[in-house]
């Protein structure tokens, strides 16, 4: 197939559906991932789609997600976020390893969480002080700190995380997408984000229906990673491709 004609099915398939990913688009068209890579990187020079980690969007900029800092993310959805760390830190049982990830949402379970049976990691520094403040084992991952996310990241964190196999992951996202999956803002989050999602036995996605149909730059683990809770129903596809908990009206329950 010629060059403009892989242009033209990579468009149109965008068309359709919005997002592309390199793997499926290499099986499709029968060539090379570094030529699809190529492909989309010539079209995004050129206006004509959004290259991401792993693949391209249309250029619909309202599914892009937009980066905000602590701060900002702190006061968006209180009501929802708080909703959804309520039902997540129900599934909590005694003398088990969790992991909290970084996040505003997964933040917002440590107001719910008195087990001191449990230990508790994690790789935001705010985190950490609150679980200790209430008097909760906690271990905090070491390595590059993010002032504006407030996380701990880099390979040395990554290395640290590799230590630990934990009974329950609450994992922040930015965007959640059908095709590309859980995606976040920075590589450097990506990477952890992805080691926590690997050793963890129970995964929990904790996201308010505003990331939904939405898109980040980095896709660290896609649909099939964990299970979501949020607090509205969102499109059945999801459904489709991992569990999904709606938290209005729900108690915890472990799995």
């Amino acid at each position: 197939m010629l060059q403009y004609e892989r242009y033209a099915f990579i468009l149109n398939r965008l068309k359709e559906t919005g997002t592309v990913t390199v793997s499926v688009l290499s099986k499709d068209l029968q060539v090379s991932e570094s030529t699809i890579r190529r492909d989309i990187t010539d079209l995004d020079h050129a206006g004509r789609l959004k290259k991401v980690f792993g693949g391209a969007v249309r250029r619909d900029e309202e599914r892009i997600a937009k980066f905000m800092n602590m701060a900002d993310k702190s006061a968006v959805n209180v009501d929802e976020k708080r909703e959804i760390a309520a039902y997540a830190a129900g599934l909590i049982r005694d003398n088990e390893y969790v992991y909290l990830d970084a996040g505003t949402t997964t933040g917002a379970l440590i107001e719910f969480l008195d087990n001191k049976t449990v230990t508790y990691v994690t790789n935001a520094s705010r985190h950490a002080l609150e679980l200790a403040a209430k008097g909760l084992q906690v271990f905090l991952i070491g390595g590059m700190v993010r002032t504006d996310t407030e996380s701990i990241v880099g390979s040395v964190a990554v290395e640290n995380i590799r230590r630990f196999h934990f009974d329950r992951c609450f994992m922040g996202v930015d965007a959640i997408d059908v095709h590309l999956g859980l995606t976040t803002s920075n590589t450097e989050e990506g990477m952890i984000k992805t080691e926590a999602v690997r050793h963890g036995q129970h995964v929990y996605i904790l996201a308010d229906h505003s990331k939904f149909d939405q898109i980040s730059h980095v896709t660290f683990a896609g649909l099939e990673a964990g299970c979501i809770i949020t607090d509205r129903e969102p499109d059945p596809n999801y459904k489709k491709l991992t569990e999904v908990i709606v938290t209005k009206g729900k108690e915890g329950n472990a799995s």
